[in-house]
């Protein structure tokens, strides 16, 4: 359903690193399915809702969220370890997920979407005739 593979991250994470001290902007993710709904929960604490961007384009769903924080003038700034600035990341979807039903709510600095397995690609029965059965089904269609 979720394709995990995401060429940018690797790349973004060492910039990170290389020019942020080694605070990187990171957005961690759970992700599972629960029965026939696919749940990702993205933790941004601190982050204004105004902020978050979640988009989707094609296969490809990208979420932007960014937290800021400036000292007021005269402030005797201490230490400053909490990551800020602007965060990115893209998943790619499977095409067994119905994309156009996604639904995004932001609650206590985490982030949910869910979306919906498309019907195509939900689990169904397929009888199987046993022999006697099929000869009088190929009896009854002549």
């Amino acid at each position: 359903m979720l394709m995990r593979f995401d060429p940018f991250r690797e790349l973004d994470r060492m910039v990170d690193e290389a020019f942020g001290g080694g605070r990187s902007g990171v957005m961690p993710m759970d992700a599972y399915r629960h029965g026939d709904t696919f749940v990702m929960h993205f933790d941004l604490p601190g982050v204004d809702p105004r902020t978050i961007d979640v988009e989707l384009e094609r296969n490809v769903l990208t979420v932007k969220a960014e937290r800021t924080w400036h000292p007021v003038e005269g402030d005797e700034v201490l230490a400053t370890e909490r990551p800020h600035g602007r965060w990115s990341r893209r998943l790619f979807l499977g095409d067994g997920l119905d994309a156009d039903r996604i639904h995004a709510t932001y609650e206590q600095g985490v982030l949910t979407l869910t979306i919906p397995v498309a019907e195509q690609a939900r689990p169904r029965r397929i009888e199987v005739a046993r022999e006697g059965e099929r000869q009088a089904i190929e009896a009854q269609a002549h």
